[in-house]
């Protein structure tokens, strides 16, 4: 058995995970950009030719998703709604003027920039018969291999600096979304103050308050904790159970033992 997790007390040096589930539509789809933006931010930076495949999978993922309904009509909607909340915390006594004006003014550059990104934002990838030679063929195992597409395997042995320049030029249509998508889920993750709790024999279920706003939730445990929480439910309940792992040969378990840990409903 695990022992169980300890407590995450404030000012802690140790490292602490945070896992999160989305309650909307509209938080999967920014959490699922967020992460593959990462992925393509992380695998750019490096100069081998596998890492430059990559950087282009990735990019084409964010592509296909960008590409289902208006997620740019959501950014910018949420962007509004934070605008609206932080420019009503500007009339109470308390507040740190100077951080608040920053964020107004930033959440005010990001709506700007995904306004001036236009509702084609996306036309330039669509119509680079480059990229949509390898989004086919991507379709199959392998498929982009040498000689399948010579084109492709060519482009990359160029010089690091001409494939950032390419890969600089498609990513640029997208930037303003996923920047202001990275920006908002800043946002809206520190827009809640974590509470603590503890998981009776490794269980915690929740019901929300009638006209909740809830979107997200972030379960915080100890960097060193042996669990790991499961997450389901929805807007008006939830349910942690927080699960042993051993191997991957062997199914978890959820734990029998309290586990204290810190919940954010965001």
């Amino acid at each position: 058995m695990a022992k169980p997790a300890g407590k995450i007390a404030p000012g802690a040096s140790t490292a602490v995970t945070h896992c999160e589930q989305p309650l909307s539509e509209r938080m999967r789809t920014f959490l699922r950009l967020e992460f593959l933006y990462q992925q393509l931010l992380y695998n750019g930076e490096p100069e081998a030719d596998w890492a430059t495949r990559a950087t282009v999978s990735t990019l084409l993922e964010i592509g296909a998703i960008l590409s289902r309904g208006d997620v740019r009509s959501d950014v910018h909607k949420e962007l509004d709604h934070q605008l609206g909340v932080l420019e009503r915390y500007q009339s109470r006594p308390g507040v740190d003027r100077g951080r608040l004006e920053t964020l107004i003014h930033n959440l005010a550059a990001s709506r700007d920039e995904v306004t001036k990104a236009g509702t084609s934002f996306l036309q330039p990838l669509k119509d680079c018969e480059f990229l949509n030679a390898i989004k086919h063929r991507s379709a199959i195992p392998g498929g982009t291999c040498e000689f399948d597409l010579p084109e492709y395997s060519h482009w990359l042995r160029q010089a690091f600096a001409r494939r950032q320049q390419d890969l600089e030029k498609w990513i640029g249509p997208i930037r303003p979304v996923c920047d202001a998508v990275s920006e908002l889920l800043w946002l809206i993750r520190e827009s809640a103050e974590p509470k603590d709790k503890t998981a009776i024999n490794g269980m915690y279920q929740h019901t929300m308050q009638k006209g909740n706003d809830c979107r997200l939730l972030r379960v915080s445990l100890t960097g060193d904790s042996a669990l790991f929480p499961e997450i389901s439910g929805s807007q008006h309940r939830f349910t942690v159970r927080f699960l042993e792992w051993s191997t991957i040969d062997s199914r978890a378990v959820q734990t029998g033992h309290d586990v204290p840990f810190q919940l954010s409903i965001c």
